[in-house]
Formats: C-alpha cells, sequence, structure tokens
C-alpha cells in the first residue's frame, strides 16, 4: 500500500485543517510539496469547487484552491511525486477543455497527472455555473468516455449523447500513454464508473465492513488502485502506533493506496511529520 497526502492549505475541511493553514501561503505549500517529494510519497492532492454556499461551507469548509493553478505551482517545484485532482467536477467542464488543460499540466510535469474525476454534489453549485444537475450521472460518463478518447491524444475523436468532436487538433496533449483516471464516489454505481473507464477508485464515507464488501462483489481490473482516505489527521511522531493501527485497517478495508491527513502546528511541524509518517510507510510499501 502506497501513501499520498491530502494537501494542507489547499482546502480548509472542518475536523481536518489546523488553524496555522489559514495564514500560510505559497511559501509553506512549496516547503511541504518539497518534503513530500523528497520522501518518496505517491501524490499530493487538489479538490475543486468554485463557490460553495454559506450553509454548506460550515460542513465542507469555503477553501478550495484552484486545482489546476495549484497543481501546476506545485509541478514546478516537485521531481516525481504525482499531482491528483480530488477531485474534479465533470460537470462542470468540457472533455475536450480538460483534455487540453490538463494535458499540459501533464506534459509540463513530465507525466505526472493523475485525474480524479466526479459527478458533484452541490446543486447551487451546478446552477451558478450554468451546468447540468438533472441527469448529471448521464452526463458524467459520457463526459469520462470522451475524456479516455482525448486525453493525450493530438487528433481526439468521440461521439456520444452528450459531447461528440472528432477534426480537431489538441496541442499540446497529455504525455502519459493513459492518463490515471480515480473515480469519486460512494455509490455502486461510481464503482462501475471507475471499473469502465478508470483505473482507480476514490471512495468516501462508506464504513470498512461495506466497503470491503462491495469490493469483494466485484471483479477488478489489473492494476486497479482503491484510494482510501485513513481518516482523522494523524500524529506519526508522538503517536505511531495509532498510526500503524489505522493504515493496517485503511488496508485491510481494500486500499492499495491511502490517502493521509497530517496533524501539524505549523509548515515546519508538518515537515517533521512528514519525516515519521515515511519510516511507517515503508513497512506498507513493502507488503504492496
Amino acid at each position: 500500500m502506497r501513501l499520498g497526502i491530502t494537501s494542507p492549505i489547499v482546502t480548509a475541511l472542518p475536523g481536518f485543517c489546523s488553524s496555522w493553514e489559514s495564514d500560510a501561503g505559497i511559501a509553506e505549500l512549496a516547503e511541504i510539496a518539497n518534503a513530500a517529494d523528497r520522501l518518496g510519497f505517491d501524490h499530493l492532492t487538489c479538490s475543486e469547487h468554485v463557490a460553495v454556499p454559506v450553509e454548506l461551507a460550515e460542513e465542507r469548509g469555503g477553501t478550495y484552491w484552484d486545482p489546476l493553478a495549484t497543481l501546476s505551482f506545485l509541478a514546478a517545484r516537485t521531481q516525481q511525486i504525482r499531482l491528483a485532482t480530488q477531485v474534479l467536477v465533470l460537470g462542470y467542464h468540457h472533455p475536450l477543455a480538460v483534455a487540453k488543460r490538463y494535458g499540459t499540466l501533464d506534459a509540463l510535469s513530465g507525466g505526472r497527472l493523475v485525474l480524479g474525476l466526479g459527478v458533484g454534489s452541490i446543486e447551487e453549485e451546478f446552477d451558478l455555473l450554468g451546468a447540468r444537475w438533472r441527469r448529471r450521472g448521464d452526463v458524467a460518463d459520457d463526459a469520462l468516455a470522451a475524456l479516455r478518447n482525448s486525453m493525450g491524444r493530438r487528433l481526439p475523436k468521440h461521439r456520444g449523447p452528450h459531447f461528440s468532436f472528432e477534426g480537431l487538433v489538441v496541442e499540446p496533449h497529455a504525455v502519459q500513454p493513459r492518463v490515471p483516471f480515480w473515480i469519486g464516489g460512494h455509490s455502486a454505481r461510481s464503482l462501475r464508473r471507475a471499473r469502465e473507464h478508470g483505473d482507480g477508485w476514490v471512495p468516501f464515507g462508506l464504513p470498512h465492513d461495506t466497503l470491503r464488501k462491495m469490493l469483494d462483489d466485484v471483479d477488478l481490473p489489473e492494476g486497479f488502485d482503491v484510494v482510501l482516505g485513513a481518516g482523522r489527521p494523524m500524529d506519526p511522531t508522538d503517536d505511531p502506533d495509532t498510526v500503524h493501527r489505522r493504515l493496517g485497517r485503511t488496508r485491510a478495508a481494500g486500499a492499495t493506496i491511502a490517502t493521509v491527513h497530517i496533524a501539524a502546528e505549523s509548515a515546519t511541524h508538518y515537515v517533521e511529520q512528514l519525516e515519521a509518517l515515511a519510516g511507517i510507510a515503508e513497512e506498507f510499501k513493502e507488503d504492496s
């Protein structure tokens, strides 16, 4: 099992972010990204929301750095760590816009993009952006097929119920032969999307026993990743035993990659926590 990092600073999910993050900026983000890169963590994340209703912000937070700008910044300051949108909302974008913008990021980063993709869950945000809330699942299915037919291709071609195009040049484009798609969600339909169109599934809000049963009931493609959050912020320096147990439970639930939150009091402390976690992570890499 590999470990990725839920990037601090760029989101402010209540109960998961620390007070120092609200005053931190790009210098602190670069320091942490450099450390995660140096220590061999699998990926950094950035999520997408354009505008969150005030009432929902109390539950989900209202701080969401733009993933394209943020991951482009991190690409220029790292060498190996992967850069994951977790997640990009399919309904907010034309597939070719994603192929062009994030394909450029893949090229700039030397092939380190992971596209985490989801259907979306905030109706007010759909309305704000002029996106289609009704039948958003059907739109997402077609968008996923269109993206698979577009990423990494100079001459993309797709014909579907919502998106059709051909005879167009997209340059630059992604340099990976197959950009990994991680599909977010908590339903059987999201797992089906991930199996049909993706390379991994990012479930959320599911008890471990439910998740384990869902995975046991399907055949997963070879190399398919289950990317599972490891729960509340971890303290690997002062409480390594708890970190061991939680990572073990995450792996037992079916995770091939665990995405972790780190408890810290500053950017410098965060780096120290990463160094401690890297030692623990070696044990899980050896068993993967």
